[in-house]
């Protein structure tokens, strides 16, 4: 369990506060809006909780706290473990790429809603890897560590598929099944999984490459 050093220490609290604020602020500002729509304050809450963005925005904010954690704690010790930070920081970056690449040209957002969008789709992901680039301590991972990293995206893809199926909402074009039908979302989500893994895989290299460096 390895111990920040100063500047570290200050990047992650700085870090962890516009995490949280960016995630705190969306929930706000979302359920607000969910509930003018017409659903129920606990409806809006799962809805939020059903995007990809937000669910690894708070991973990245768990993650965060839990490393400038001086207590000793099993949350700490899963959240400070090299392999689970790289995997957080693996799946902050494919929430920022699919939304740059992919959907930013069909988003059109203002106010609020423009702010936490840039902060949860750019400048989180961007900064959380400069933390995990720079500030991790890295211990060697073995490459089969880039498949078992698919688990978590696949569990969520088959959760939003029955939630989909049951309510009619997706929350990202690529996966509405009542659109493209199940036959396209499966090309789709292929593709989206091919992403996971060439990302992990990259990930497995820088981390093991700069696994012999020291960042205490």
């Amino acid at each position: 369990m390895q111990k920040l050093n100063k500047l570290a220490f200050i990047y992650a609290i700085l870090l962890a506060l516009i995490v949280w604020f960016s995630v705190v602020l969306q929930f706000i500002i979302s359920t607000a809006a969910y509930m003018q729509q017409g659903r129920t304050f606990g409806g809006a809450i799962v809805q939020i909780m059903s995007f990809f963005t937000i669910l690894n925005n708070i991973l990245v904010g768990l993650c965060l706290v839990a490393v400038v954690l001086n207590k000793a704690s099993a949350f700490k010790k899963f959240f400070n473990n090299n392999r689970v930070v790289t995997a957080v920081a693996l799946y902050i970056t494919i929430v920022g790429l699919i939304f740059n690449t992919v959907l930013r040209s069909i988003v059109n957002l203002d106010g609020l809603f423009a702010l936490t969008n840039e902060l949860t789709h750019v400048f989180n992901p961007v900064a959380f890897v400069i933390f995990w680039l720079f500030f991790i301590a890295k211990t060697k991972l073995s490459w089969r560590q880039a498949a078992g990293w698919l688990w978590y995206p696949l569990l969520y893809l088959v959760y939003i598929l029955i939630r989909g199926a049951v309510f009619h909402f997706y929350p990202y074009p690529f996966v509405d099944a009542d659109k493209l039908g199940y036959q396209q979302v499966a090309v789709n989500s292929f593709f989206v999984m091919v992403a996971f893994l060439l990302f992990g895989c990259l990930f497995l290299m820088l981390n093991n490459k700069l696994a012999t460096r020291t960042y205490q």
